[in-house]
């Protein structure tokens, strides 16, 4: 079992930065593939990024690829959202997951493990 909390949200202007991280509790953090998921107001919860268990590869959602940065630190047991070039359409509660999917996964339905989210804002 893994509990996840999340840091680093807040308040930025269009075309501003956000770093997030995420925290994991337990020693077995590097057996999980980690992945952060975002939910706006009013929309279902969508797929943001992923990084594998296995080499630490990264899969991105279109809409923040060449943008977001997912990376982890398995001495730290800590898995980061780095978020540049950010939009207002961006806006959302972000949070971190957690699976044993060898490689990662797209499906917010394949992390069993979740962190309680932070609130990211970008203002026009």
């Amino acid at each position: 079992q893994v509990q996840l909390v999340e840091s680093g949200g807040g308040f930025v202007q269009a075309g501003g930065s956000l770093r997030l991280s995420c925290a994991a509790s337990g020693r077995t953090f590097s057996t999980y593939s980690m992945g952060w998921c975002r939910q706006a107001a009013g929309k279902e919860r969508e797929f943001v990024g992923t990084i594998s268990r296995s080499d630490s590869s990264t899969t991105y959602a279109d809409s923040v690829k060449g943008r977001f940065t997912i990376s982890r630190d398995n001495a730290k047991n800590t898995v980061y959202l780095m978020m540049n070039s950010l939009k207002p359409e961006d806006t959302a509660v972000y949070s971190c997951a957690a699976t044993t999917d060898y490689f990662g996964s797209r499906y917010p339905s394949t992390y069993g493990y979740w962190g309680q989210g932070t609130q990211d804002t970008v203002s026009t």
